[in-house]
């Protein structure tokens, strides 16, 4: 089965990233790949949408960040848009306040996790509001700092507008933050595709590892089952996961039911709903310092105790 690259664009407003995903663009054209956008707009209006050729497979999300209010109606664009076309690489250019986390989150789905190769966070810094950034209030000034933090990809971009020195005081700065990913001083948000395209994740089947950053150990498990496992089992196992399992969703199937139970785990609080219909039985784990082996193991054997 072919899988679609994905990449995730982030940075704060006015950082450059709808440029940047225009120099993408043209690129990908020229290489003759097939792409589609996805835009996620905090306003009812869509700003950049215009901006991209209209023979561009493109989905805009409005009206929250995907981080928190519209998590589901992005499941539903990104599905429409890996069934209507055969795209090799996807482009996800997130809000400005969107933390980088919540959008991997929101982005792998159980119902077609397996269909993505998920390639990296691209970030992009605007050099000068980042020297500045003690002006900035505490909050915002700890996103810029996440939003680094969990980059694969960092473009420190408006360097013309900055001296050498502090460019390169700047650039040390933002690699003591993060000293993993790979760092590039541009103007207009001007890199390579093939730089970006470099980004590679490890992958195992039918197990799927999504190592975000294999330094920072933030990373995304798809687990898939052969069939149904003992509620009590399930609900003894999430009480036993750590504090640094942050998101888990899918779709479980229980010995005392004929449908799965879609299945939602944030910070410790689990929720199961029955569903009407089959679905396909994965889970997605998203963690810190996630032990992709033990978690396997341990629900591999919640399958075993079931069939005894």
């Amino acid at each position: 089965m072919k899988e679609t690259e994905v990449y995730i664009l982030g940075g704060f407003l006015g950082s450059g990233k709808t440029t940047l995903l225009r120099n993408i663009l043209k690129q990908e054209n020229e290489a003759g790949r097939k792409v589609a956008v996805l835009l996620n707009e905090l306003g009812s209006v869509s700003v950049d949408s215009g901006l991209i050729d209209d023979d561009v497979p493109l989905k805009e999300l409005f009206g929250g960040c995907i981080c928190c209010t519209i998590q589901d109606k992005l499941e539903v664009q990104l599905h429409e848009l890996l069934t209507e076309n055969e795209l090799e690489a996807v482009y996800i250019e997130t809000t400005g306040a969107a933390h980088p986390v919540e959008v991997l989150d929101a982005i792998m789905s159980p119902l077609f996790a397996e269909k993505l190769t998920y390639k990296g966070i691209i970030t992009v810094v605007d050099l000068l509001r980042w020297r500045d950034r003690e002006q900035l209030s505490p909050q915002l000034r700890q996103l810029l700092v996440e939003q680094i933090h969990h980059a694969d990809f960092i473009l420190l971009n408006k360097k013309d507008l900055v001296t050498e020195m502090e460019a390169a005081q700047l650039l040390y700065s933002i690699q003591a933050l993060n000293g993993d990913a790979v760092c590039l001083l541009t103007e207009q948000a001007e890199v390579s595709i093939a730089s970006l395209q470099q980004l590679k994740r490890k992958q195992s089947h039918p197990h799927q590892e999504l190592d975000v950053n294999h330094h920072l150990h933030l990373s995304a498990i798809v687990y898939s089952f052969e069939g149904a496992i003992k509620q009590t089992d399930f609900e003894e196992w999430m009480r036993s996961l750590p504090d640094t399992v942050y998101r888990m969703k899918g779709y479980v199937a229980f010995t005392h039911s004929q449908y799965p139970y879609l299945f939602q785990y944030s910070y410790g609080m689990p929720m199961l709903m029955n569903e009407m219909m089959k679905m396909p039985l994965n889970i997605v784990i998203i963690g810190e310092n996630v032990q992709k082996e033990q978690l396997i193991s341990e629900l591999k054997e919640l399958e075993r105790k079931a069939k005894n």
